[in-house]
């Protein structure tokens, strides 16, 4: 029988070092001149978990007699991820309030959903997601989302800078932050909805320059205005070869609370009938309804519950995953 040698040795008192909790993730530890080097699945990690990894192994084999200096490689499956962006033509058609709720309901069906609020001048998604008392915290440059209590994770300039203070940039500082939010530590997110400004300035150019996105769904509310706004985005996103995930008609017809008449404040159909003309699919309406706009001011967005108010967003949210899901395959096929 072959005596250990001392390599061998050491080795052996490198993994009885290493931490029960943290030995099933090592998948080989190897000693030589006085190097310990030590493979760990890193899988499902964040970038800051996978560094506070590599930190406490490398504090467990360091005190080793025999071992000199630890070096610890972290392997982990890259996610794919896919961004989509919900865009408007114009502001004040409730773009920010279907994100919320498309994230919250793509959540609640399995999705890892993290929402990036890239209304840099205009952000709102603390509040309806109720995050607007968090700050968002960094680790080196890496921002560190939130989590929110409906298992979405966001970033919001909301978390970043004072309520209530305006936002006074130049278009470079603009590209930087959204830069900054798009690139957080992410971790398995496998889906961002980016909560995009209106209108078609440098935020969207920078986001479908730099970030691709796998698709686009395109909020308007029915009224020709609005629409004739909603159809320059779209033309925006096809000039970017941008696919057009479809056109989402919201404030689509009003219930009077008291006796029951639906009425039309906004007109009827425009969404769908521009979504036919255009040639894009038309992903359903949204009410214009008291409720909704009470809870999402109260950070309790519809789609979280199992009410009616929710249905709209859950059906929305279902055609995007079936159209997440042909894009993914298409993708790999």
């Amino acid at each position: 029988m072959r005596a250990m040698s001392s390599d061998d040795a050491v080795k052996q008192a490198v993994l009885q070092a290493i931490p029960p909790e943290l030995s099933g993730m090592v998948r080989s530890v190897s000693m030589r001149d006085g190097v310990a080097t030590v493979i760990a699945d890193a899988g499902g990690l964040g970038r800051s978990a996978a560094a506070q990894l590599q930190r406490e192994l490398e504090e467990a084999a360091s005190p080793v007699a025999g071992v000199n200096e630890v070096r610890v490689a972290l392997m982990a499956d890259k996610v794919q991820r896919q961004i989509v962006a919900i865009g408007s033509g114009k502001g004040g058609v409730g773009k920010s309030t279907l994100t919320a709720n498309l994230a919250v309901a793509l959540a609640k069906s399995g999705r890892k959903v993290g929402v990036v609020d890239a209304d840099i001048y205009g952000p709102s998604q603390s509040v309806l997601l109720n995050a607007a008392d968090t700050k968002l915290r960094a680790e080196g440059k890496m921002l560190i989302p939130h989590e929110s209590e409906y298992g979405v994770k966001m970033v919001s300039m909301g978390q970043l800078v004072e309520a209530g203070k305006a936002i006074a940039w130049r278009g470079p500082m603009v590209g930087s932050a959204l830069g900054q939010l798009m690139e957080a530590d992410w971790g398995e997110t496998d889906l961002l909805l980016v909560d995009l400004p209106p209108g078609t300035g440098d935020v969207q150019l920078t986001m479908l320059q730099k970030f691709k996105p796998t698709g686009a769904v395109v909020v308007s509310t029915p009224q020709d205005l609005a629409l004739i706004d909603a159809t320059r985005a779209i033309d925006l996103f096809r000039q970017a070869q941008v696919p057009i995930v479809g056109i989402v008609e919201n404030m689509s017809g009003y219930q009077c609370p008291s006796c029951g008449e639906v009425s039309e404040p906004f007109g009827q159909g425009g969404a769908e009938a521009a979504a036919t003309a255009i040639e894009v699919p038309f992903l359903g309406h949204v009410p214009l309804a008291m409720e909704i706009r009470i809870a999402s001011d109260d950070g309790k967005p519809p789609a979280a519950s199992e009410g009616a108010l929710g249905a709209p967003f859950a059906e929305i949210a279902a055609q995007l995953q079936q159209w997440l899901g042909q894009s993914a395959m298409n993708y790999t096929g």
